[in-house]
């Protein structure tokens, strides 16, 4: 199992949550501390998780979770909600960076992510939850590359061409209809002009046997 399948199902599933990604960070200002939770100093992994809660309203939330050297078990340690997130900021927007800044009401942290591609994937979807879960006040994304903002796009230019492709196929439909009514009109019309020329000369061939 995966590390993140793993902090999945024993962080988040157990209190009805969905773990939606989970980026691998490491910092790139330290703090010191000098006493961990395990009552020493150690190496530890550290990943920002994003999740939502399963219940209705749904509520979304930023989990920092660590696993410390030489166990197999995660810890979950600050946790925000999604609403007290300010600012993302992807810190160079012309070229891939690992590098990003969260935030936050009450917290501010610099991270490295283990890659640009994971750190690229996190953003897209943290800014899609945010647009999907967050109504009044969404955090501001700045420095961020439009790659990481193109997945709402991708599908809004989709949905956009879609609809124009259906408006045209019934403009086209419209006018096909318009004009077979049009031909179906001249097509009457000649109908009654040659009943009429029947019958006027018919009476006159009447006329010319009496």
């Amino acid at each position: 199992m995966s590390a993140k399948s793993a902090i999945s199902k024993e962080i988040f599933a157990p209190l009805d949550e969905r773990m939606l990604v989970a980026v691998q960070v490491k910092r790139r200002t330290k703090k010191k501390i000098p006493f961990l939770a395990t009552g020493g100093q150690g190496e530890y992994l550290t990943y920002i998780c994003l999740s939502v809660t399963n219940k209705k309203p749904t509520q979304a939330s930023i989990t920092k979770v660590k696993q410390f050297e030489g166990s197999t078990s995660f810890v979950r340690r600050s946790q925000w909600m999604l609403e007290q997130l300010r600012q993302v900021n992807g810190i160079d927007p012309n070229r891939d960076s690992a590098e990003f800044d969260l935030l936050f009401e009450n917290a501010f942290d610099q991270w490295v992510a283990s890659t640009a591609s994971e750190k690229c994937t996190f953003f897209q979807i943290l800014h899609h939850t945010c647009q999907r879960y967050l109504t009044d006040r969404k955090p501001e994304f700045i420095n961020c590359q439009s790659k990481i903002m193109g997945g709402n796009s991708i599908l809004h230019s989709a949905a956009d061409s879609v609809t124009s492709a259906v408006q045209k196929a019934s403009q086209a439909l419209n006018e096909r209809g318009e004009r077979l009514g049009r031909a179906e009109e001249k097509t009457e019309d000649m109908k009654n002009s040659a009943q009429q020329f029947a019958e006027t000369a018919h009476k006159l061939a009447m006329k010319h046997k009496c």
